[in-house]
């Protein structure tokens, strides 16, 4: 927000330098992001005094006039007719620079010499008007310099309002909080002004049909104005805070929003139909034009500011085409109101109006100050349109809108939070500069009613911080917190988490952080049947976009979204992983199932760009490996593969679910190409999810470790003949089950299913090795072993040896 300190010097007197104020206001809680000066777009203009005028010999539309600066007297053709002798006039003399960069240089005008200009205010820049010469106030020393004599240089501040602080979008605001932090007298504004005779309530009327978006309206009646430019003081504040001038009516309602930070809107009155006022919903696909010219569709949620028959203004945030007010404007009805912060910041969301009207609605404006504000530009109007007020104004305030009282204030937690004794006569002070009421409970404690224009206040924490921010925080003493430290004890889940997220980058993988919502025809284009557990999503209720309109319940959709955006880019070879939560839906009452997971997603190339690598793809094989090693390294080594359990994004023959202990873990596997063609994707993926929770209740952590046997080990090759109702896992776990303590491990080391191999069967040789760690193992202790591990296999499978 701009801040003009000229401006501000109206209400509180400010003896400090700008560089001064800027750090005292940032160190408060405001902060200033810039110092600047502004001067007008002029250099050397001079007050001048006429001393003589005559007409041109040569021209009867020009005079010769001989103006004094005080030391010279100068020669000066002009052609208005506005001025005589006497009158103070701005003059350009040769070498000073008017708006838009001119120079001014001696000349010859119909053979009179002129050495200078004489300035209409659009010349210099400080107005529209352009009809004559500018008459300056009487009073100023000719030969001054018209920025000084005019007091037209100004330092503007540029201020960032936090969200919570509404009262502060405006110069009162601003100002009230310049008097806490030095001390000063806050001066406000008095909306003095003479009632004519003729009563508001026999001309209009308001009526308010959803008091929840509009809790109070009110409106007063100016009549008899004359609409023209403004006075320039009132100009040049505006145009030092940013906005441009209109007309005198108009530029009232923008000056009290800056002044008190209460919107308000001026209608022509003849132009509503009835003369009244209706506060409504707009209805679904009504339409309005506003007053930047547009066309607006409406929904049916959006309240209007209507007359007898139409709409009229959108409430909070801009008026009608339909009732501006115009040159001819007579009758003005002035509205100053409160609306709902919510409805208006979800309607200028909606209708893509960020207004200044409505930025200060949504923030939360003074529900008490509506009337304040009223009054103040009924006075402005009536001073600078020569218009007169009707007696009385309409104040409708069907839902009265409550703010905190006797909020308890401890002295002790004051001391407590800050780290530092404040007097209880100092807080008061502090808290009633502010504008609050403060009473004194005992000398322990306040209780403290905050002003209704203080929306963010409802806790004593929110006093306490008013404290400490004008009681200065550069004077609060730095203290460090006792602390005890005690070692803390890590969760199993952030270990385990960890350890992941260490290995998976150690073998290539990037991980990747995706949003945790997508769109509802996720799941259907991930071909989960009617009675799959994942299609109980939790909606959002309002969603950002289509596309994040519910929340996930499984990985794989946000990888395989990842996947296509890097293969847009013309990525196409990626290994990600992430970890995050899945949420399932539960029945109506409880809060969603959570549940902590981490997927994995490879897809293109095995091996960066090499030479010697050239064409090799990534299959189900290289993902599998992956897990394997990420299982060994956390010791974790009862993880079942289980093809026969499937997931229906998977290839039916590429992929497999995994289980620990009897509890179903997770699922690995290449993409099933009908879901790849569904999401427009042409690479092969293989992705896998496992479930965090149920992993981190098999992780320890701890390591068991024994010693390296010195003596060799032996082998022996058996290649069976088995049913391909087996999996080579199974055909294992046999052999390890037996716990043979001779057995050090088994590895397949031949798969053949071809020529002389029967139908429904497959050849699987495997390795086995035998160690002991005390001994050399003889030929009669390892055929001992040997035989009763293939007979248990044999037993088991229905196996043959080849």
């Amino acid at each position: 927000m701009l801040v003009s300190l000229r401006w501000l010097r109206d209400y509180v007197d400010i003896t400090l330098s700008p560089t001064e104020l800027a750090d005292r206001l940032t160190m408060a809680g405001l902060e200033v992001d810039a110092v600047r000066e502004t001067t007008p777009d002029f250099s050397g203009v001079v007050v001048a005094k006429i001393l003589s005028l005559k007409p041109h010999p040569d021209s009867e539309k020009l005079s010769l006039c001989e103006v004094s600066t005080g030391s010279d007297c100068l020669p000066i053709v002009c052609g208005a007719k506005n001025i005589q002798v006497g009158d103070l006039v701005p003059l350009a003399p040769v070498g000073a620079v008017i708006a838009g960069g001119y120079t001014i240089k001696p000349s010859r005008i119909r053979g009179e010499q002129s050495d200078g200009m004489l300035c209409s205010e659009e010349e210099l820049g400080l107005g529209p008007d352009h009809s004559g010469i500018m008459i300056l106030p009487t009073g100023l020393a000719p030969g001054r310099d018209l920025i000084e004599a005019l007091d037209l240089r100004d330092i503007v501040l540029d201020v960032g309002i936090t969200p919570n602080r509404s009262d502060c979008l405006s110069m009162l605001g601003v100002a009230r909080e310049i008097a806490a932090i030095t001390g000063a007298t806050l001066r406000m504004p008095a909306g003095l002004f003479k009632e004519n005779d003729q009563d508001i309530d026999g001309i209009t009327s308001v009526r308010i049909l959803d008091p929840d978006l509009c809790p109070r309206y009110t409106a007063r009646i100016v009549q008899h104005c004359t609409v023209g430019p403004s006075p320039s003081w009132m100009r040049r504040r505006l145009e030092s805070v940013g906005l441009r001038a209109i007309n005198n009516v108009v530029d009232v309602t923008n000056f009290v929003m800056l002044e008190c930070g209460q919107p308000l809107h001026a209608f022509d009155y003849r132009f509503l139909e009835e003369g009244r006022i209706i506060v409504r919903k707009s209805r679904e696909g009504e339409s309005f034009v506003s007053l930047d010219g547009k066309e607006r569709t409406l929904r049916a949620d959006t309240l209007m500011i209507c007359d007898g028959v139409r709409p009229v203004a959108i409430a909070g945030i801009m008026g009608g085409l339909n009732s501006e007010v115009m040159d001819d404007t007579q009758t003005v009805l002035l509205e100053s109101a409160y609306f709902n912060p919510a409805s208006i910041r979800k309607s200028s969301r909606w209708l893509g109006m960020s207004t200044d009207a409505a930025f200060r609605f949504e923030r939360g404006i003074d529900p008490e100050g509506v009337v304040r504000a009223l009054d103040r530009a009924a006075q402005l109007i009536s001073e600078l349109s020569g218009g007169t007020v009707c007696r009385g104004h309409i104040d409708q305030y069907p839902k009265k809108i409550e703010s905190p009282r006797n909020i308890p204030l401890r002295i002790g937690r004051v001391r407590d939070i800050l780290g530092k004794a404040i007097a209880p006569d100092q807080i008061a002070q502090i808290l009633e500069s502010l504008g609050m009421a403060c009473q004194k409970d005992d000398d322990f404690a306040y209780r403290v009613t905050p002003p209704t224009f203080r929306v963010d206040i409802s806790r004593e924490i929110d006093l306490i911080e008013e404290i400490a921010r004008i009681h200065g925080y550069d004077r609060i003493p730095v203290t460090r917190p006792a602390v005890s430290i005690v070692s803390a004890r890590p969760e199993r889940r952030r270990m385990i988490e960890e350890r992941i997220r260490t290995l998976l980058n150690g073998y290539g993988y990037s991980e990747v952080i995706t949003y945790s919502f997508i769109p509802a025809t996720a799941i259907d284009g991930l071909g989960l049947p009617a009675d799959d557990a994942r299609r109980k999503t939790v909606a959002i209720r309002n969603p950002l976009t289509e596309e994040q309109a519910v929340m996930r319940t499984t990985m794989i959709y946000s990888l395989l979204e990842t996947m296509k955006r890097n293969a847009n880019a013309g990525c196409f070879d990626l290994k990600i992983f992430e970890i995050g939560r899945t949420y399932l839906a539960r029945q109506a009452g409880l809060l969603p199932l959570e549940e902590n997971r981490v997927g994995a997603l490879l897809t293109g190339a095995r091996y960066d760009d090499r030479w010697h690598d050239a064409g090799l793809a990534s299959d189900f094989f290289d993902l599998k490996g992956c897990l394997e090693g990420l299982f060994d390294q956390l010791k974790i080594t009862a993880v079942t593969c289980r093809p026969d359990l499937r997931e229906p994004f998977l290839h039916p023959g590429r992929s497999c679910c995994m289980t620990l202990g009897g509890d179903r873990i997770g699922f690995l596997g290449e993409v099933h190409p009908d879901v790849l063609n569904r999401l427009n994707l042409k690479s092969r993926a293989m992705v896998f999810e496992l479930d965090l929770d149920l992993l981190a209740r098999h992780f320890s952590g701890a390591l068991a470790y024994r010693e390296i046997s010195k003596f060799p080990s032996s082998s022996r090759d058996t290649a069976f003949l088995i049913s391909r109702h087996f999996t080579a896992d199974e055909i294992i776990c046999f052999s390890l089950d037996m716990h043979e303590e001779l057995l050090e491990k088994v590895t397949i080391f031949d798969v053949y299913g071809g020529k002389g191999i029967p139908e429904g069967m497959i050849g699987l040789g495997l390795r086995f090795s035998y160690r002991a760690h005390d001994r050399t193992l003889t030929d009669q202790d390892i055929n001992r072993a040997h035989h009763a591990i293939v007979q248990r296999i044999i037993e088991k499978s229905g196996a043959r040896i080849r």
